[in-house]
């Protein structure tokens, strides 16, 4: 993790655990300069970074604020940016997971298709229930190369497959495509994440890659219309 990373990571601490005020500006680029020892194109770099996910704003003359929808601890909130797995975005929360489905089999064309591999490679079939804070999130239906993402257990399964990949496997995760639409819910939705028949869902599909381009993910996150929020950041310069 590189120095603006690791500064972009504590302030976004800060921002969430609300030991920043919302109705004040943060401390400004020199103050952090000085508290984290770096340049201040560094901690520049590190607020960007936070700007661009949607949690921080600049006024001109006024300083760098919080968006205060953004540090609502009851929502899931995802940026345009992130790709990083729910049990880093919800870093610091009780995260658990109940495996529904593990299994090992050949994908449909278009599984196939969009993890750029052929039918008659072996995929991992995983259905997991994510609980945060004892509370049902989100269902999530993932489909991953066994060939290139291996030894995924049930230990694995019930704790983080994005830390698995990048701390274990020592591959580096890249970024995402991502579609999101609502949906209405299925039997699976009623029964594991409480949904009522006429609730709304959302549903996330999403193509992840590792650094070399490689696709190692195909999914389908299904999430309850209370639990998630997706921020998409629109930035005009002038």
């Amino acid at each position: 993790m590189t120095k603006y990373e690791t500064i972009a990571k504590e302030v976004k601490r800060r921002i969430l655990e609300k030991e920043y005020s919302t109705d004040a500006p943060i401390p400004d680029e020199i103050s952090l300069t000085k508290e984290f020892k770096c340049s201040r194109m560094t901690v520049k770099k590190a607020l960007d970074m936070l700007v661009m996910e949607g949690l921080l704003y600049r006024r001109r003359g006024h300083g760098t604020f919080i968006v205060k929808s953004a540090v609502d601890n009851h929502l899931v909130n995802v940026g345009t940016n992130e790709s990083l797995g729910l049990t880093h975005l919800l870093e610091g929360k009780d995260v658990r997971s109940k495996v529904i489905l593990h299994e090992v089999m050949f994908p449909d064309a278009e599984t196939a298709s969009h993890l750029a591999i052929s039918a008659k490679t072996p995929v991992y079939h995983i259905i997991r229930l994510r609980i945060v804070e004892g509370e049902p999130y989100v269902i999530e239906n993932t489909y991953m190369p066994t060939d290139l993402i291996s030894g995924i257990t049930d230990e694995v399964l019930h704790s983080s497959i994005y830390h698995y990949i990048e701390n274990h496997l020592k591959l580096t995760i890249a970024g995402s495509h991502r579609k999101i639409r609502a949906c209405k819910p299925n039997e699976l939705d009623q029964q594991y994440l409480q949904c009522a028949p006429d609730d709304p869902v959302l549903e996330v599909e999403q193509i992840s890659y590792l650094n070399t381009g490689v696709p190692f993910e195909y999914s389908f996150s299904r999430h309850r219309y209370d639990k998630f929020v997706f921020t998409a950041v629109s930035i005009q310069k002038t």
